[in-house]
């Protein structure tokens, strides 16, 4: 018998990967992939697009399909072309290649996200667009300074036209790959001021030796399409051009990929048209749809084997998604046959879905779950306020990913800061925080200067202000802004006194421009003042100012920190990536999810979108995924019944659970009747004041035992026809007439579209009514 022969020295010198163990020889890497995933591995020239379903293996495919193309000697490290959306996946990629197949990898000086490669083309081309290699980046706050600048060059009132809106509306040009000779006449700012302002910034920039972001890929354009042949060399420099993500590319990504690739070129994307959910941010999921037109004769690979989640979870998912006519269609499926149905339920109210959602988080817990593999996936971060409100009150450890949580949002403190000092002329912190917000006119200085003669002497900055407008110590100028400052908490003050807490947040709100200045913000304003209207929406469940301040104090206080087993609570967008054993997915109602802002917007376009974020939501869960809906909800101080968002009913029925966790619909055919919570009255009555609970009591104490499920009654009644765009429909109102409105006050008329007026407010600005809400002043 022969002894084994010894090891040889080139496997002990051999190189070791990053985490310590060799990289795995080249007859590995390939083990344990499906056909599928092979196929999109092995097939390495032409055009290819890997439509790579949710849970997948999409970055395994990646990293192999690049570690294939080196370890058998197609390209160079430096012939690689790999671009990614962020320097995570970038580093993440990286490390994996390195692993596969060890040190080889190190020359992959072409891996990277869109920006930091595109930076590298125009550092080494930078004089064809009037830059020097040695440019800067402007960040943020350099990009709406010289924003600010321009605007208070053009004599432009920079509190309704803010450094942030044109700023915003720049970047959106340059993501569609729009320079200020090529900006179409549509796009505008400042009543016609839009083009000449562009131009501004960018020869401003170019004085200062700069770009932004947006510069880095919109140069490149340029440079690439002026000059045939640079873009003809890296043509040929770049072999293989790998793109991750590019569904969520945008028009400038897309011209800058089609410039570097020839139609016969080596490019693979990697993609889902199905998780295509970022169009607010200048995504275009047409550049996925479109690809066998741009490279004929492409190659497109389907990855639909899940390894993530349940049979029913991607049955579901699939039928769901399949009500999308803008996709290139595939089905997702598993061997796994295992695992409960997607449970569907109703509830009454939004309190009564916090409740269900937090005990069912609870029993969980006792069951074994930890709360770290449990996620509250929401539309919009304003719904997140009744589930963080309902966890600290039972010690359920959360943490909210993306943002910060409902109460630490700045717009919420702010609000919270103007009724402090309403109630409390000795809140210094608070007249500290809003005393400039919005702006007032009033420095720093003179703001320091007050704080500091009220603690010399003893008194509150409220005081020292009214004592300092009386004297000559300030400019005239700021001791006119602390009088109007004065004037305006004394007279919330005075209104708090005979109207609602809530009233009175809106009138503040309103009032103080505060609403006005979100309003200018087109990036995160909408979102601030959706958080607004759900701050004064939850005010109305308490008896005044004071024990509502309260409440948050106490929220606040028994709010001990984020634990490191916590619930995660964020909105859909954040999620995608993510997955999670038990996944909740409240707020499916039409007008919340689909958001009827997106429909608005955007039309079919937007309503597709809505539904791929659906489907990222439902394949986020990998054992158990729970929707909900409810009945009723309040909005703007009156309870509204709610209809089940058109994607409940799109779910496909053998994969779904419905359930009506309080009778809802009667159990009737298709719903199973859980048992009901007002089986037993709750022993405590202000939580369930709402009127869905007392119709529950109504309906529970009627209910005969063992009664079948009858037909729906069919309801007779009168229609009103509310708004319409007929110009035949006119009521007799005119251009120029003064009107009266319970809401917005006094206003002139605009225009009219039928029987919708466009009212120009005194205080509110314009808005667009029912001609039968407002009454002539």
């Amino acid at each position: 018998m022969t002894d084994s022969a010894p090891p040889r020295i080139s496997d002990l010198a051999r190189a070791h990967g990053p985490d310590g163990r060799a990289p795995s020889p080249a007859s590995d890497y390939l083990k344990g992939l499906n056909p599928e995933q092979r196929d999109a591995v092995e097939t390495t020239e032409g055009p290819v697009l890997v439509l790579a379903g949710a849970g997948t293996g999409k970055t395994r495919v990646l990293t192999t399909r690049l570690a294939h193309i080196l370890a058998t000697g197609r390209a160079k490290p430096w012939e690689l072309l790999v671009v990614t959306f962020t320097n995570k996946a970038a580093r993440e990629m990286r490390e994996r290649i390195t692993h596969l197949i060890g040190p080889s990898s190190e020359g992959l000086r072409w891996l990277g996200t869109f920006h930091s490669v595109a930076a590298q083309i125009l550092r080494r081309h930078a004089e064809l667009v009037g830059l020097k290699s040695t440019f800067t980046i402007l960040d943020t706050d350099d990009q709406e300074r010289v924003c600010k600048q321009l605007l208070e060059a053009a004599n432009l009132d920079t509190k309704r036209w803010t450094p942030k809106s044109l700023n915003n509306l720049i970047d959106h040009w340059k993501n569609r790959g729009w320079t200020p000779d090529k900006l179409p006449p549509s796009e505008d700012f400042a009543n016609g001021k839009g083009h000449a302002l562009y131009a501004a910034y960018q020869a401003r920039l170019a004085s200062l030796n700069a770009c932004d972001f947006g510069d880095l890929l919109l140069h490149n354009l340029t440079i690439l399409s002026q000059n045939a042949d640079i873009a003809e060399e890296y043509r040929r420099r770049f072999r293989y051009i790998l793109v991750d993500e590019y569904q969520d590319t945008n028009v400038a990504q897309y011209l800058w990929l089609r410039l570097l690739t020839s139609s016969t070129g080596n490019v693979c994307c990697v993609g889902d048209d199905d998780q295509s959910i970022y169009g607010w941010r200048g995504a275009e999921v047409d550049n996925i749809l479109r690809f066998e037109r741009d490279f004929p004769g492409a190659k497109v690979i389907r990855l639909e084997r899940n390894y993530r989640s349940t049979h029913h979870i991607l049955g579901a998912a699939s039928g769901l998604i399949k009500a999308n006519r803008s996709r290139l269609g595939k089905t997702l499926w598993t061997e796994d046959k295992t695992g409960d149905k997607v449970r569907v339920r109703g509830v009454w109210d939004g309190e009564a879905e916090a409740r269900l959602i937090a005990d069912e988080i609870e029993t969980a817990r006792k069951q074994g779950v930890s709360y770290r593999d449990m996620a509250v996936l929401v539309r919009a971060s304003f719904q997140m306020r009744a589930f963080e409100e309902r966890f600290v009150m039972l010690a359920v450890p959360y943490t909210v990913i993306g943002g910060p949580r409902f109460f630490e949002r700045a717009e919420i403190r702010d609000a919270h800061a103007y009724l402090r000092l309403i109630l409390s002329e000795d809140d210094d912190l608070a007249f500290e925080r809003i005393v400039n917000v919005p702006k007032r006119g009033l420095g720093d200085t003179s703001v320091q200067k007050v704080l500091q003669i009220a603690r010399e002497n003893g008194v509150s900055a409220m005081a020292a202000v009214r004592h300092l407008i009386g004297t000559d110590e300030l400019q005239a100028r700021t001791r006119t802004a602390f009088s109007n400052f004065i004037r305006d908490i004394d007279r919330w003050r005075a209104l708090g006194q005979t109207t609602s807490h809530w009233e009175l947040t809106e009138a503040v709100l309103e009032e103080s421009g505060y609403t006005d200045m979100q309003k200018a913000d087109r990036a995160t304003g909408q979102t601030r003042l959706d958080n607004l209207k759900e701050l004064t929406q939850s005010m109305q469940q308490f008896d005044g100012l004071t024990a509502y301040l309260e409440h948050v104090s106490l929220v606040m206080d028994l709010d001990r920190g984020e634990s490191a087993d916590s619930v995660q609570i964020m909105t859909l967008h954040g999620a995608k990536g993510l997955e999670f054993p038990l996944v909740f997915l409240p707020g499916w109602e039409e007008g919340v999810f689909p958001s009827q802002r997106s429909i608005d917007e955007k039309g079919e376009k937007g309503l597709e979108e809505e539904r791929r974020l659906a489907y990222v939501g439902v394949t986020r869960g990998k054992e158990d995924v729970r929707i909900s809906f409810a009945a009723n909800r309040l909005v703007y101080g009156r309870w509204t019944s709610q209809l089940p968002s058109r994607f409940v009913d799109e779910l496909p029925i053998d994969h779904v659970e419905p359930q009506s966790d309080t009778g809802y619909y009667g159990a009737s055919s298709g719903m199973k009747e859980a048992k009901s919570r007002w089986d037993e009255a709750p022993s405590f009555g202000s939580g369930y004041s709402s009127p869905g609970w007392k119709r529950g009591q109504a309906f529970t104490a009627n209910r005969v035992p063992n009664a079948q499920p009858a037909r729906q009654t069919l309801l007779e009644g009168d229609g009103r026809l509310v708004a319409t765009g007929d110009p035949k429909a006119g009521s007799g109102w005119s251009r120029g007439d003064r009107v009266f409105h319970q809401k917005f006050g006094y206003g002139a008329v605009k225009a009219i579209e039928g029987n919708k007026l466009v009212v120009a407010f005194d205080k509110a600005g314009e808005k667009k009514v029912i001609d039968t809400f407002v009454e002539k002043a």
